[in-house]
């Protein structure tokens, strides 16, 4: 189950809490600040992106060139991707009270089943004594947060643990950089393909460096994936894979704060097809056919930070 293979992790996380570098407290609920107040770490980063895939990926940081630069990559291999990624490490579930909002993701929307349509296509459903929760935030949830999402997911306060980081921080860009399978399964959801059919799941994408504040951030770590990540997927059924990566989107071309402001700063407003990896390799295991789509912008990537 989701949850308990999160909380696994989320344990080991409260062990190493002075190494990783966050900071772990009770607010009703057990709080780990892993990029507010708390500095975080990459290895802090890693975890969290582990937590937020409900235990069912690995994920790994190494340096990768881009020929006269280099950054920090992660690196995610995912078992189960539908799964993982759309029930669990999307942010598909908005943490809205009178005083609080964040993004949700992690195991704890398959108890809260947010949104539902996307846990009745997937034909997935969990229930657990323990809930876990990872929010894209600046602040710390409100009591009245924390007890909205312990009552969407039938647990008590007591076993809700919610991870925290703001985006301009190191564990929110290692976090945000290490959904870049999601954004393939994402793409193949929104052109209609069923995801359960896609096996297994590897991808890359680089990190972004802290260059400034969280809206700057969000801007240069959404880069990260459209312009400079590469997936693997491995399924049974035939994909126009053509219409995966990011380079199928009109928008494509422009660092994504240009996309933003263009936009009149209104995400509903911008193209979705934008928000997928740069590269794709598709190898149908039933026909024994590899295809390849898209390509690495080395000189957008260049752009964005140097």
């Amino acid at each position: 189950m989701l949850n308990e293979m999160a909380y696994d992790i989320v344990e080991e996380m409260i062990d190493r809490e002075d190494e990783l570098g966050i900071k772990v407290f009770e607010k009703k609920a057990t709080i780990i600040d892993c990029g507010i107040e708390a500095e975080g770490s990459l290895e802090a980063g890693k975890l969290f992106s582990e937590v937020c895939l409900g235990g069912l990926g690995r994920v790994e940081i190494l340096p990768q060139d881009f020929g006269d630069f280099s950054l920090l990559s992660v690196a995610v291999d995912v078992k189960k991707p539908a799964i993982a990624c759309l029930a669990s490490q999307k942010a598909g579930w908005q943490i809205k009270t009178k005083d609080f909002f964040a993004m949700g993701s992690g195991p704890a929307r398959a108890l809260a089943k947010k949104p539902k349509e996307t846990f009745e296509k997937l034909g997935y459903e969990e229930e657990s004594d323990v809930a876990v929760i990872a929010l894209e935030t600046s602040k710390y949830p409100s009591r009245d947060a924390v007890k909205y999402i312990a009552d969407a997911c039938d647990v008590d306060t007591d076993d809700l643990y919610i991870l925290v980081a703001k985006t301009s921080s190191i564990v929110g860009s290692v976090q945000i950089s290490a959904r870049v399978v999601e954004t393939a399964l994402f793409k193949l959801d929104l052109l209609g393909y069923d995801t359960k059919r896609i096996v297994h799941a590897y991808g890359t994408a680089p990190i972004a460096p802290i260059l400034g504040d969280d809206a700057k951030m969000m801007g240069v770590t959404n880069d990260m994936i459209i312009y400079g990540s590469r997936v693997y997927l491995f399924g049974d059924i035939e994909v126009d894979i053509n219409r995966v990566p990011s380079t199928s989107s009109p928008n494509y071309g422009k660092p994504f704060l240009e996309i933003f402001k263009e936009a009149n700063y209104d995400f509903y407003k911008i193209n979705p097809e934008i928000f997928a990896p740069a590269e794709v390799y598709y190898n149908n295991i039933k026909n024994g056919k590899m295809y390849k789509a898209g390509y690495v912008n080395k000189d957008i990537l260049k752009k964005v930070f140097l």
